[in-house]
């Protein structure tokens, strides 16, 4: 008999579902996915009714369910905050208290609901950083390795540090609230008057535009760090512990005045303090490397967390740790704490054995569902769209391969979505990175965003050397990893330009993906866990002698990525993509039937914001 394990993540952000079937990764799957709701941290029932059917299970089939966290340590951590600030915070304290007292100290009563009452076994709730361990350690190909989390905060622990070995992880270090690298880089975010848990992004690919003259002054005034990276934060410049606002009115008086607001002219101030936080975080998960390093003597390090989504920093650590190999679990953030739940109850708390996998357990992350050909040609046809069928395979990736090389930005909707935040590959927007007008087309055109946001490449694996400072073989499947633009593929400008004008640059042969600091956020593409993106790869080079490609996400700004043939299409007639391929179905632009500008506009006044 199968044991069935579903996690579940909810309420705080990126709600999600995953279903472990005797130690193997079935399903997993974020509730914004479904109800288009971005970064939607309501009970993620849809996800976990997909996960259901993925395994062709019902919940009373269920032998376990977990929770990827204590929910009474949490509410005890903020009764103790608001207790200590009293009685300033009493504001923030009476908008808390309604949704804990009905709905998320009630946790066993909406898991009920959620799975129809069929579910009568106890719930189990694991620690949210045990979750992120995890998540981090069990899927990874290393039969041991050092595990170091970064987050904001979970209960009371915003870093954890420890080890895996074989099928258990023992987590020995912990830092705790209110000191939290996370919730820096997060009140650095709201300071330059982008959105707390979705423009940390936007900081860390704004960065580069500036310099990083704050350094010294956050090192001297908001923080005391030390060697081994731990640090206490100096509370009297932040407002999270007390407020509805991240920074006080001291922290504006030590940058230079108040908080940018929101969708206004950038400044040079936001400029360099983007670029400030950013060397400060890397300084920080350095130092952690090195002692993490120094405690288990490991050459593997795995890590999670939501700061374990700055990849400009992990970059860093690869280059410059000790560490010889990194794996970092690519729904870093809290949606991967539902597969860390569900592969710690098996192998931690049933004490099931861990077979290694190679290249690793995740499946590309390719763990969400996937179109039905019946069902993309039902929706084509019931939209009255127009489209061509590809023969087959090779058919297929030449064809999209003219339409790339010729200039066309292309939606790419194949097989499982993606479990994460970047899609890689599976729902995916693609263009040609040699076009120096591409990254501009594709922001404000097609991404609807800011026209700083920097693309990233995807290259075939066994070429990523060549354009890349990675080692021969040196992998980074799940974009995760920045890395240097080769010396012999850059640019140099004789008269460069300065501040947000230096977007227009021409810095590489890959113009539309090189950083102004002539770096790339990379992901390798193996025919191992991409045999079809490998194809078309591998297409485009044999037209343009380029094996490179454009990959963002397939969804305009304000939006999630798309799930479903429908999402894909209407998306798809709301921009400037000129081209659309959902599995083998084929679409132009310009061949399909006027579309109403009042849905169009509709669409986008849904979507077209962050």
């Amino acid at each position: 008999m199968s044991t069935y394990i579903l996690g579940l993540s909810a309420f705080y952000h990126d709600s999600a579902a995953a279903l472990v079937v005797d130690g193997i990764i079935v399903a997993a799957a974020q509730e914004e996915r479904f109800t288009r709701r971005k970064h939607d941290k309501g009970f993620p029932q849809h996800a976990i009714d997909y996960c259901l059917r993925e395994a062709g299970i019902t919940a009373a089939e269920l032998d376990h369910v977990v929770f990827y966290e204590k929910p009474f340590l949490r509410f005890e951590r903020l009764l103790e905050t608001y207790l200590g600030v009293a009685p300033t915070g009493f504001g923030a304290f009476l908008k808390a208290m309604p949704q804990w007292i009905h709905q998320k100290l009630q946790l066993p009563r909406e898991m009920n609901r959620g799975l129809g009452g069929l579910y009568r076994k106890p719930y189990v709730f694991t620690e949210h950083h045990e979750s992120h361990a995890a998540s981090a350690f069990f899927p990874s190909p290393f039969e041991e390795a050092a595990i170091l989390t970064l987050d904001g905060v979970g209960e009371w622990a915003t870093a954890s540090m420890g080890r895996g070995r074989g099928h258990r992880i023992e987590l020995t270090h912990e830092l705790h609230f209110p000191h939290s690298l996370g919730l820096l880089y997060s009140a650095f975010t709201y300071f330059c008057g982008f959105r707390v848990n979705s423009g940390e992004y936007k900081l860390m690919g704004l960065a580069p535009y500036g310099e990083p003259r704050y350094v010294d002054t956050i090192l001297q005034h908001l923080m005391d760090l030390k060697e081994d990276g731990s640090f206490r934060l100096d509370q009297s410049y932040f407002n999270y512990c007390q407020g509805l606002t991240m920074t006080s009115e001291k922290f504006a008086r030590l940058f230079e005045g108040p908080p940018r607001s929101p969708e206004s002219e950038l400044t040079p101030r936001e400029l360099d303090l983007a670029a400030s936080v950013q060397v400060v975080t890397e300084m920080i998960m350095l130092r952690m490397a090195h002692h993490l390093h120094a405690l288990t003597g490991s050459a593997n390090l795995c890590l999670a967390g939501g700061v374990a989504l700055n990849c400009v920093g992990n970059g860093r650590l690869l280059r410059e740790s000790p560490f010889e190999r990194i794996w970092i679990q690519p729904a870093a953030g809290d949606a991967g704490g539902a597969l860390g739940a569900a592969l710690f109850v098996w192998h931690q708390l049933l004490d099931k054995p861990r077979p290694l996998t190679q290249p690793d357990a995740q499946s590309g992350s390719l763990l969400g569902p996937a179109p039905d050909p019946a069902d993309i040609e039902s929706t084509l046809r019931q939209r009255s769209a127009v489209y061509t069928r590809a023969r087959d395979e090779a058919d297929l990736c030449d064809r999209v391969a003219t339409l790339l090389a010729e200039g066309n930005v292309v939606g790419w909707v194949q097989g499982r979505m993606e479990f994460g935040p970047r899609a890689l590959g599976s729902r995916s927007i693609l263009g040609d990175p040699r076009d120096r007008k591409m990254q501009s087309k594709m922001n404000l055109k097609i991404k609807f965003r800011e026209s700083f946001r920097p693309f990233a490449p995807i290259v075939k694996a066994e070429c990523a050397s060549d354009y890349f400072d990675l080692l021969p073989g040196q992998e980074s499947p799940y974009m995760l990893i920045v890395a240097p633009v080769q010396e012999d593929q850059r640019i140099e400008d004789d008269q460069p330009a300065e501040g947000l004008a230096r977007v227009n640059d021409v810095r590489s042969t890959l113009p539309a993906v090189t950083h102004v600091d002539y770096s790339a956020r990379i992901q390798t593409i193996d025919t191992a866990r991409s045999p079809r993106l490998h194809r078309l790869l591998s297409a485009f080079e044999a037209q343009t002698e380029c094996p490179v490609l454009i990959n963002t996400s397939f969804n305009i700004r304000g939006e999630p990525i798309v799930c479903t043939a429908a999402d894909a299409y209407r998306c798809f007639l709301a921009t400037g993509m000129d081209a659309l391929v959902i599995d083998d179905f084929i679409l132009l632009k310009d061949d399909q039937p006027e579309e109403s500008v009042d849905a169009h506009t509709a669409y986008l006044a849904r979507f077209g914001k962050d």
